[in-house]
């Protein structure tokens, strides 16, 4: 090691005299031991081998075995058997068990409970503890492990079992934590001084806090003395006192039984012969009273009361302990010797009773299997310190008993019919002002009920059934049926009773469900049509002149039920001159001049056909009747004539009817084509005329003459139409009556009615309908049938389905609830009703027979007259019994007739009304039975004897005035000057008045806001707080003395939801094309946002808008809008060719876009809704075609080009001549040709699909199934959307589907169940109680419908009732009646606690009567304790404390790395001492464990203070408890208060010198002011052992720092783990090679330490010489200290200035 240079050569000496004197013990150590050992004996002893195979000719205990034996030397060789003493040789044979094969079966090996881990360190003998420990250490768990009989657990030889098999092992490895030293707490102030003069002894104690864990440092001592001397004594000490013993055993007096036999039989003779004297009623109150005294003694079978006596001894104790002749003692009271006991009697029980009937009794796969139970009687109950009884009863598993057990009952789900769907349910949850609409169709929802029945109940019946008839012995069952009675069973479907639904398992039927109402398709209709003509009402039948002009329209959708379901389809107006047939005009010839001239006026012959009144083609024979149209007068202009235009079509007519103010009007009109020549030469002459003057005229004679061109009034015409009166009939019908039965169909309606019941659904018969029809006039009214044409009057009867009857059909009753047996405080009973009620499982309907009005009933319970229950009831006590006074006589102050003594009573077991019931009952049901036996005092003449305390008086008012209660003296005690004295016999007590206060304070959170009962979900409710009631000792009462019911209530809302808002659908938008298909869009937006669990709403936009939109295809008629071009103007000639009377010139029209309707356009529209390149021209340029030229009409349409469309076809376009040119002129070609091409002029069509719409429902319905459409569109090959005529006419195929179904997700609102009846309380007492109730999720949210709220549970505070509970008072001191010391009794009191069950609630003491209710147990345990034997110390005796209290729990942990092996808590038992002699004598102290849960992990850490008067050092546990132990053992707790400054550095102490230095394993590593700076490990030499076969390594330390030393006070001692002994207690020679060598190694330190001393003395005088007194140090370093550096701080300066 190395050693810190100090300057003092004390120090160096003292070490090297400690050298040698180590080295001379050692020496002598040596010689020593070859002479003998430490103890005397001898160095020779016996050794033995193993034993040897067991032989033998029997299987069995017949065998034997040997071994060897020899006589060894301590060192380990053999010597001669004389050597060894021959009285300890061992023995070298023995018998011993032959094992044989067939015993393999008896016996087998038991292998016991693996014991606690044990370190290997604490195994190994001589091994050293690990000087680091984290987390934990292997360690080794050790059991037991035995041969054993199989048949009784006898244990046998092990070689037995090993005969087949191995010993199973004994060790196993585990993990344990590092070594737990004990931890002690601070000792506790100084006792007060044993004794009050002379030299006594003062004590402090402290208790173990945790105990020696995984081979941890034991607990030092717990008790600290220190002699006192108040003072000399001024008399004699006592120095003697009586000490008492403990009773012996309870025993009967000898001669007690035969004198108790003796006087029996005399009180019997003696009562029976004075008996026969009395009269016969006298004799029956004798009975009477002889049976309620054989109640009262203890003749019951039960009980075996034996009084009997015990004894103890009393001695004379000597303050050394010695015992000594009692008369040294003072004389004083004596305290009894003997007293009546009871004989100790055990619990003695029958035999079991048979098995009883196993509680399943029908076959159940689920629970296969039941209980059955068996009980034993009590013959004797314990009497005294006897046995307690064992259990009475006890259960095991059975199978249903015997053949053919029948199946369990089983159960399961039912469900009504589901009620009508309703779609009022689904808008309910949305909006509440929509759910009174009518009409509703779609998604809606219906419900049903769910019930629990008996599944198999009717197979059960049967086979009951069938047992009872085996069981009356019918003889018909010994004929053999010809079918299997199972297979014969015929069930009648009826509905089955219902039982508590809780004894069904499984998923529960849904409640509710989605259904579809189907939409009524509503009739859709054409347009009108145009007016037809005049026709007979009927054309057969043309007798009449009155005529109608009909109109009709066309169904485009069908509705549901029929086309009845539609609006008139036909409205009429009466006429004149009606025809059935009539001539019409297909087309007009051209016009041809009349004589065949070239030009002139003409006729146009007409094309006619014959069509009846709905236009169609017929015979033209049917038209024989009327006339043909005449030919039209036309003209066909000359050369020279003015040329017009032919007539536009007649326009629309502009009324659709006439009256007196109203006309209808049509219009059509024609222009000038070309102007006359006359007119020109005119116009030209005039003006000739005005420049020339008329000389020049008369040269232009052929300018003159043609026909003239009209005005412009005679370029339009216009005519009546619709000239028939606006007096429109058409016929209305009402409503479809109901479907009733048709007389007529009687017999058909019977035999379908029978068809149609089987299944209860569809129709059963068939009936008719009715409906009223009715003539009306537009704007008027109904009016007389005649006014209406009878053709197409509609029908008022019609064949219809009728629907079958539905009865009611219902449960039956379910059983009566159970009426329980509940008794109020008195033990009457309480009144409670019980109920049954049946479900409706199909509702009435179509006329069937209705349901009852009751569904449930109730009746009062049967109230038995005896409320269920039993009690314990007590009789008298007898007489007290003594001593007998041949025993107690010989002891001083005894009195034959007075003295202690025992009494005993009876017990029974009553019912409530108090007759008599088996004892059994009393033990199962009844509280603990009461005592049978207590102790007794019979007054002594001396003694005082008092009447019992009266009853208290009673007070006037709380808390005023005081009230006393009181007792008298006896007899002769009145007379008694000892017992007139009130001190010691007071006869009055006084207390104050009981003041009663009571406060009333919250406690507790508030509840949850509750809503009162209605099935709300949302509004004000309240909540509630617990309150608490004190009395005025801050005690807790029941709340009723607050005068509160428990609660403080306080208004709160719960917030009601609101759903998402959305606006009403907006009008559907226009088609987004004009011609072909398009798409209509219409939306909602968002109005309100949800709220609260509202509906949540649909997707947001990107402004964080709802808008929802439905969008759906549409289709524009191509022609619905048209352009219609007015005629063209007249020419406005801008360029007049004088010679030819024409010009150039511009003609303008009118072009408007027109609604097209089926009478032709009818109003203007804009512009942009016609197609604008079929936009008629609305100019043009041209030449005024001059007289005598070729006028031609207008191009006609182009013909349409054929298709495929190539450059090689054409498209040609006509015209036709009006006028004539002149000879000599010709006319332009009248065909107009154009090459076809491609998207200019011809096209190629094809069909386009439209996409899908959003799904569509009736305007009625809500969601569920909608349909989807998509629309063909006919697309020209340039991408233009054209009528769908151009692809209809190509016969395009058409394979798409145009419908398809698709569903709405309904918008279910989630709906949950009831809320459950409140639950128990989770406490039944205390301020800390809650009731729950819940409710669960009948029906998820689907959609956008509301989604469930969080809160499916509910809690509110419970009333406080106070805590009530028996609880021990402390123990009182030990009472040893009058005398010192010796065994004594402790006792006591249970009383009764009231708390708040709060777990830190110690309680107050109240009445006891406010416990009377609860079972009389303490912490569960039943067995009461109120007395106890004890000890107490006599003067001078050295003796235990009582224990501690156990310890906080503790955790064995490891803290911060998660490593916990349990929790501990420990209680001890410090030594108390009072004569300073007897310390010797003193007993062990005492500690004791035991597990617990929930401790804590703390950490121990090393604390130091330094003030002004003393540094020191302490260990602190990490909740702040000073501690001793557990703090890590590399710092100890060392005084270093001699040493300044103080030893603070890890691994230092102060020495004697007052120097710190560092513990043994460190070296000091010093400052440059020599102070020490740090303790440096030494590394640790490891040297394997000798006798280790596994080679393994064993660490060598120089000290163990937890053991004691004496080398050096206030340090820790050495340990050798290399043991200088042999185990003959010689040295080992490895000893003195060491001595030897440590001897050298001292003689080389020295001589160093000379010199070193000499060159630092020549060093000194040559720095003494300099000026400067400069200080240096010197250190030894290196490996073995033999270097050394020398600082000197200004000797590099005295260098420089001596050189």
């Amino acid at each position: 090691m190395g050693l810190g240079w100090r300057g003092a050569a004390r120090t160096l000496r003292i070490r090297t005299e400690g050298y040698l004197l180590v080295t001379l013990l050692l020496f002598c150590g040596f010689w020593k031991a070859h002479a003998q050992t430490d103890d005397g004996k001898s160095v020779y002893f016996w050794e033995t081998g193993p034993w040897g195979r067991c032989m033998g000719s029997d299987c069995g205990p017949g065998g034997s075995q040997s071994r060897a034996v020899w006589c060894a030397h301590v060192d380990g060789w053999t010597t001669l058997h004389t050597n060894c003493d021959q009285g300890q040789r061992p023995s070298n044979q023995r018998n011993c068990f032959r094992v044989c094969d067939w015993h393999k079966d008896l016996y087998d090996w038991k292998l016991g409970a693996w014991n606690e881990c044990v370190p290997v360190s604490a195994r190994t003998f001589g091994a050293s503890r690990p000087f680091t420990c984290s987390g934990g250490e292997e360690g080794i768990q050790t059991r037991e492990v035995g041969c054993m009989l199989k048949s009784d657990g006898s244990p046998a030889e092990d070689a037995i079992c090993e005969y087949f098999e191995p010993k199973p092992r004994l060790e196993q490895a585990c993990l344990i934590p590092c070594p737990q030293d004990c931890v002690v707490s601070e000792y506790s102030p100084w006792t007060s001084c044993s004794k009050t003069c002379g030299t006594g002894l003062r004590n402090r104690v402290r208790s173990v806090l945790v105990p020696p864990l995984f081979g941890g440092a034991v607990c030092p001592n717990l008790t600290e003395f220190q002699s006192c001397k108040p003072g000399p004594c001024t008399g004699p000490e006592g120095m003697y006192s009586l000490r008492v013993g403990p009773w012996n055993p309870c025993t009967l007096p000898q001669t007690r039984t035969t004198r108790q036999v003796k006087r029996r039989k005399g009180k019997g003779q003696g009562f029976r012969e004075r008996a026969g004297l009395k009269d016969p009623e006298t004799r029956e109150l004798i009975q009477k009273k002889r049976t309620r005294n054989r109640l009262n003694r203890q003749e019951s079978p039960f009980w075996d009361i034996q009084v009997g006596y015990q004894t103890r001894d009393v001695t004379c104790i000597h303050r050394n302990g010695s015992a000594v002749g009692r008369n040294l003692c003072t004389p004083r009271d004596m305290p009894l010797t003997v007293q009546s006991c009871v004989l100790p009697k055990d619990c003695q029980v029958t035999d079991w009773a048979e098995w009883g009937p196993c509680s399943k009794t029908c076959v159940d796969p689920e629970s296969p299997r039941g209980n059955r139970t068996r009980s034993r009687q009590v013959l004797q109950f314990p009497v005294g310190e006897g046995a307690e009884c064992p259990p009475l009863e006890e259960s095991e598993l059975c199978d249903p008993p015997g053949e053919g057990v029948p199946p369990c009952a089983t159960y399961t789900w039912r469900t009504t019919e589901w009620s009508d769907c309703r779609v009022d349910s689904l808008l309910s949850q949305q909006d509440r002002r929509r759910s009174n609409l009518t009409g509703l169709c779609g998604g809606g929802l219906q419900t049903r009920e769910v019930y629990c029945v008996q599944a198999n109940a009717e197979l059960l019946k049967y086979l009951n059934d069938l047992r009872e008839k085996d069981k009356a012995g019918q003889t018909q069952r010994q004929q053999k049926p010809s079918v299997p009675p199972l297979l014969s069973i015929t069930f009648q479907i009826t509905a089955s009773r219902p039982v508590e639904n809780k004894l069904c398992e499984g998923p529960i039927p849904n409640r509710s469900q989605l259904c579809q109402i189907p939409c009524p398709i509503d009739c859709e209709v054409s347009p009108w049509g145009a007016w037809g003509p005049c026709t007979f009402e009927n054309c057969n039948d043309q007798a009449g002149k009155k005529g109608f002009k009909l109109r009709k329209r066309q169904i485009t959708n069908e509705p549901t039920g029929g086309p009845g379901n539609c609006p008139h389809l036909v409205e009429a107006v009466p006429c004149d001159e009606p025809s059935c047939y009539d001539w019409q005009m297909v087309s007009l010839d051209q016009c041809i001049p009349d004589d065949e001239k070239p030009c002139g006026p003409g006729t146009r012959l007409a094309q006619v056909q014959c069509v009846n009144s709905n236009g169609e083609e017929v015979d033209r024979s049917l038209c024989s009747s009327s006339s043909a149209p005449e030919p039209v007068p036309c003209e066909v202009p000359c050369s020279r004539d003015c040329v017009l235009s032919d007539w536009t079509p007649w326009s629309t007519c502009s009324q659709t009817c006439s009256s007196k103010t109203i006309e209808g009007k049509q219009m059509r009109t024609r222009s000038i084509l070309a102007y006359n020549a006359g007119e020109v030469t005119a116009m030209v002459v005039a003006w000739i005329t005005v420049m020339e003057g008329l000389t020049l005229v008369p040269k232009f004679p052929e300018l003159f003459g043609g026909a003239l061109c009209p005005n412009s009034s005679s370029l339009q015409e216009v005519r009546n139409c619709n000239e028939h009166a606006c007096t429109v009939y058409h016929w209305q019908t009402g409503p479809w009556g109901p479907c009733t039965e048709d007389p007529s169909a009687s017999s058909l309606n019977t035999s379908m009615s029978v068809r149609g019941g089987s299944d209860g659904q569809g129709p059963c018969s068939m009936g008719m309908q009715t409906r009223k029809v009715i003539c009306v006039r537009v704007n008027v009214g109904q009016v007389p049938p005649k006014k209406c044409p009878d053709g197409p009057r509609p029908s008022t009867v019609r064949p219809c389905q009728l629907p079958c009857k539905k009865d009611c059909i219902m449960t039956p009753f379910s059983d009566w609830t159970p009426c329980p047996v509940t008794c109020d405080a008195a033990g009457n009973a309480v009144k409670r009703k019980q109920s049954r009620k049946r479900l409706i499982i199909q509702l009435p309907s179509n006329g069937g027979q209705d349901c009852p009005e009751v569904l449930e009933e109730e009746r009062d319970c049967e109230v038995p007259k005896i409320c269920p229950g039993f009690r314990w009831k007590t009789h008298k006590w007898r007489k007290c019994q003594l001593v007998p006074w041949f025993i107690r006589q010989n002891s001083a102050g005894a009195q034959e007739t007075c003295g202690p003594g025992l009494q005993t009573r009876a017990v029974s077991c009553r019912q409530l009304d108090g007759t008599q019931a088996d004892i059994g009952e009393c033990l199962k049901f009844a509280k603990a039975m009461p005592t049978i036996t207590q102790r007794c005092q019979l007054p002594c003449q001396d003694d005082c004897q008092l009447t019992n305390w009266s009853k208290f008086s009673s007070c006037t008012a709380d808390c005023v005035g005081v009230r006393t209660r009181k007792r008298a003296l006896i007899g002769r005690s009145k007379k008694k000057d000892k017992c007139k004295n009130t001190q010691m016999y007071p006869l009055s007590e006084t207390q104050y008045c009981p003041c009663d206060k009571y406060n009333a304070q919250p406690v507790g959170n508030w509840s949850d806001c509750i809503l009162p009962e209605g099935g709300r979900e949302c509004g004000q409710g309240y909540r509630y707080q617990a309150m608490v009631c004190y009395d005025q000792d801050n005690r807790l009462v029941e709340t009723l003395r607050c005068n509160s019911h428990g609660y403080i209530e306080e208004a709160c809302i719960i917030p009601c939801p609101s759903d998402c808002k959305l606006s009403e659908w907006s009008n559907w938008s226009r088609c987004s094309k004009s011609c072909g298909s398009g798409v209509k869009v219409r939306s909602k937006w968002l109005r309100e946002k949800p709220y609260n669990g509202g509906r949540p709403c649909p997707k947001l936009d990107h402004i964080n808008q709802v808008q929802v939109y439905e969008v759906v295809p549409c289709r524009s008629d191509c022609n619905q809008y048209v352009w219609v071009a007015e005629p063209w103007s007249v020419w406005k000639v801008s360029n007049v060719d004088l010679k030819e009377n024409c010009g150039e010139g511009v003609q303008t029209r009118k072009v408007r876009c027109m609604l097209n309707t089926i009478d032709g356009p009818s109003e203007s529209v804009e512009d942009y809704l016609c197609d604008p390149e079929e936009m008629p021209l609305g100019a043009r340029e041209s030449r005024l075609p001059c007289p005598e030229d070729c006028v031609l009409n207008d191009w006609g349409p182009w013909s349409r080009c054929s298709l495929p469309c190539t450059r090689t076809n054409s498209r040609v376009r006509l015209a036709y001549t009006l006028r004539s040119p002149s000879v000599g002129r010709q006319c332009p070609d009248t065909t107009d040709n154009e090459p076809c091409s491609l998207n200019l002029n011809c096209f190629n069509y094809f069909y386009n699909i439209t996409d899908w719409s959003t799904c569509q429902l009736s305007p009625n319905a809500v969601c569920g199934s909608g349909i989807k459409t998509r629309m063909l569109d006919c697309v020209r090959s340039d991408g233009k959307s054209v009528d769908i005529k151009f692809c209809e006419e190509l016969n395009l195929e058409k394979k798409w589907q145009m419908n398809i179904s698709c569903v709405v997700e309904c918008p279910v609102n989630c709906q949950l169940s009831e809320w459950s009846a409140w639950s128990e309380c989770s406490q039944t007492c205390g301020l800390d109680g809650k009731m729950w109730r819940r409710r669960s999720v009948v029906q998820a949210s689907q959609g956008d419908g509301r989604p469930c709220p969080s809160q499916m549970e509910q809690w509110k505070p419970c009333p406080v009732r106070p805590c009530y509970r028996w609880q021990y008072s402390p123990w009182s001191e030990c009472r040893v009646e009058s005398v010192v010391c010796g065994h004594g009794i402790r006792y006591r009191n249970l009383s009764c606690f009231v708390s708040d069950g709060s777990s830190d609630g110690e309680g107050s003491l109240v009445d006891e009567e406010l416990c009377s209710s609860l079972e009389l147990a303490v912490d569960g345990d039943k067995q009461i304790r109120l007395k106890e034997a004890c000890t107490l110390p006599c003067p001078g005796e050295c003796y235990l404390m009582e224990w501690s209290d156990w310890s906080s729990c503790v955790s064995i942990c490891v803290r911060g790395a998660g490593v916990d092996f349990g929790s501990v808590q420990v209680r001890s038992r410090a030594v108390l001492a009072q004569e300073p002699e007897n310390l010797q004598l003193c007993p062990d102290q005492a500690w004791e464990s035991q597990p617990c849960t929930g401790g804590e992990c703390y950490e121990y850490k090393w604390f130091s203070s330094v003030n002004s008067t003393r540094p020191f050092i302490w260990c602190q546990r990490s909740d702040g408890l000073n501690v001793t132990g557990g703090c890590p053992p590399m710092n100890p707790p060392v005084d270093n208060s001699s040493c300044d400054p103080p030893c603070l550095m890890p691994k230092s102490f102060c020495s004697e010198a007052g120097v710190c230095m560092c513990e043994e394993g460190f070296t000091e590593v010093l400052s440059t002011t020599g102070q020490l700076d740090q303790c440096a490990p030494i590394p640790i030499l490891e040297i394997p052992t000798a006798g280790d076969k596994k080679g393994d390594v064993k660490t060598s330390r120089a000290i163990n720092p937890t053991l004691p030393s004496t080398i050096l006070p206030g340090r820790t001692g050495r340990t050798w783990y290399l043991q200088p002994y042999g185990p003959d207690g010689k040295l080992k020679m490895w000893v003195y090679g060491v001595a030897a060598g440590a001897f050298v190694l001292l003689i080389f330190i020295v001589s160093m330490i000379y010199l070193a001393c000499s060159y630092c003395a020549k060093v000194h005088r040559s720095l003494k010489a300099q000026e400067s007194g400069a200080n240096g140090t010197a250190v030894w370093v290196g490996q073995n200290a033999h270097e050394m550096i020398y600082t000197c701080p200004d000797c590099q300066e005295l260098a420089q200035s001596s050189s």
